[in-house]
């Protein structure tokens, strides 16, 4: 008797064992899920060609779940926003073929693969098949449009131009000869995004012999304002990468991490000193990454940049907190780095559209007005307060966030006075003749200027509204913003007296 049973569970057992123990793309081919003709032909080939690619579909959820199971879940649970069956979709999980074939007429790098019409890019144009909201409105913020805020700016174009031309030694000066391609496309645009354009085909040699290819300039690149060959904007991929495209990914804020740094934009050193940031450090091997929605105590005890600016939350009884959006300027009421000082944020997420009193594309003149006119109003930056003060209310008492939010306002306000400060300094040279204001980038008083509200005052900001204290003090704080000041007095002097 005891044979037979063993006999029973080894017959019943071991086959269980055996499948639980398949690759995930033999689990993946042999399920009820099921992968299109096209998809597996894919994997055929690029299972041994580009074996990482596949094995990182594999671990993603499109690799798991069809349109079908996605649009019955509850619509809490829902990681997809249309509720439309792609008829071409069917009961099939969405494969390679499934994203790189979409929109082909759009894609001028569409071209023939073997016997397959592919795109190279999948675009935000592609994925809103699935996520139209999401791409909607990621396609109204300002990292969309992160490209033409930045050359269409003639105030930040002019800084980009100056920082990433080579120089020469001529005649006892220094001579800005022409723009460096590869410096501008590996420092700003790395993060702003560049122009993908097709420039013919060209061959490459691969394993399966010589294949042509879309001859692509300026890349790769993910950009989140990278302009795509469908022509839409952004790169959904800057924060889920290829091809896992993991919600745990991009809610951690390594991803943020890849761009939010010191010294300009320090949001992610600051998180890090942070008592946020220790919790995190301690116990994020005990977070659930994956939930959605994501529950505030429940699934992570600190919050990381997506709780606070896009992620959906909830509470343990599933009460709604903050509601999920791709437009992760939607909850801010301040645009803490501000150009030239911090103001409230921009309405349109194209800022290449404002213009200040004295008609620059500018959100405040040089002395700090602001251009109130494209600037939210202050009925919209209260009720963005009350957005995030949710949030931080769901761990904190209302005192306290209150409080915290206070202590925001009166930095901003002081950060910007020492801005001013150092543009008055900056005006007084210029009219002295001290220095040329043709280009108000390229001269050491000018250099000093730029670091005062480029590197010190954001510095100091985010560390006031992430709770850094190091970096309001002494990491680019109030001791380089204050130091700044005397030496571009300093400077001024000594030119005065040169001049004389």
């Amino acid at each position: 008797m005891r044979n037979r049973i063993l006999l029973i569970s080894f017959i019943f057992f071991v086959p269980v064992f055996f499948v639980a123990s398949l690759p995930t793309k033999e689990k993946n081919i042999n399920s009820a899920l099921k992968l299109s003709e096209e998809s597996e032909a894919c994997l055929d080939c690029h299972s041994s060609v580009t074996p990482g690619i596949v094995e990182d579909w594999q671990t993603s959820l499109h690799s798991k779940i069809n349109l079908q199971q996605a649009i019955s879940k509850p619509e809490l649970e829902k990681r997809v926003s249309s509720n439309k069956i792609q008829e071409k979709f069917g009961d099939k999980v969405i494969g390679c073929y499934e994203c790189h074939s979409l929109n082909a007429d759009s894609h001028k790098d569409n071209f023939d693969h073997f016997g397959y019409r592919i795109n190279v890019i999948v675009s935000p144009n592609d994925c809103s098949t699935c996520h139209p909201i999401e791409a909607t409105q990621y396609s109204e913020s300002k990292k969309a449009n992160a490209i033409g805020n930045l050359e269409e700016n003639p105030v930040y174009h002019t800084l980009v131009e100056t920082i990433t031309s080579t120089k020469e030694f001529k005649n006892g000066k220094i001579v800005q000869t022409k723009e460096f391609e590869n410096a501008r496309s590996e420092s700003c645009y790395a993060c702003h995004g560049t122009k993908i354009e097709v420039k013919g085909m060209r061959s490459v040699e691969t394993d399966l012999g010589e294949i042509e290819i879309p001859n692509l300039s300026n890349w790769p690149n993910h950009g989140v304002g990278r302009i795509n060959p469908d022509g839409s904007k952004g790169a959904c991929t800057s924060c889920h990468p290829r091809h896992s495209f993991s919600i745990e990914i991009a809610r951690k804020p390594y991803t943020c991490g890849q761009c939010h740094l010191e010294p300009d934009v320090p949001a992610y050193n600051v998180y890090k000193e942070s008592k946020h940031g220790n919790i995190f450090e301690s116990k994020k091997e005990k977070w659930n990454w994956t939930n959605v929605p994501w529950t505030v105590g429940k699934d992570f005890s600190a919050p990381t940049c997506t709780s606070c600016h896009n992620s959906l939350l909830v509470n343990s009884s599933g009460d709604i907190i903050a509601e999920r959006s791709h437009d992760f300027g939607s909850r801010l009421w301040t645009r803490l780095f501000g150009l030239i000082y911090a103001h409230p944020q921009p309405k349109n997420g194209n800022t290449s559209i404002i213009r200040n009193k004295d008609g620059l594309i500018l959100p405040t003149t040089f002395t700090g007005e602001n251009a109130s006119e494209f600037l939210i109003s202050k009925e919209e930056q209260s009720a963005r307060i009350v957005k995030m003060s949710k949030v931080c209310q769901s761990c904190h008492s209302t005192t306290y966030a209150s409080n915290h939010f206070k202590k925001l306002d009166k930095t901003i306000e002081e950060t910007n006075k020492m801005t001013l400060t150092a543009t008055q300094l900056l005006l007084e040279a210029w009219n002295a003749g001290l220095a040329n204001k043709n280009n108000p980038f390229d001269e050491t008083i000018e250099i000093k200027w730029i670091k005062q509200w480029l590197l010190y005052s954001n510095s100091i900001r985010y560390a006031s509204a992430m709770s850094g204290p190091d970096y309001a003090a002494f990491k680019n704080g109030w001791w380089d913003l204050s130091n700044n000041l005397a030496e571009m007095k300093d400077w001024i002097e000594v030119h005065k007296k040169i001049k004389k």
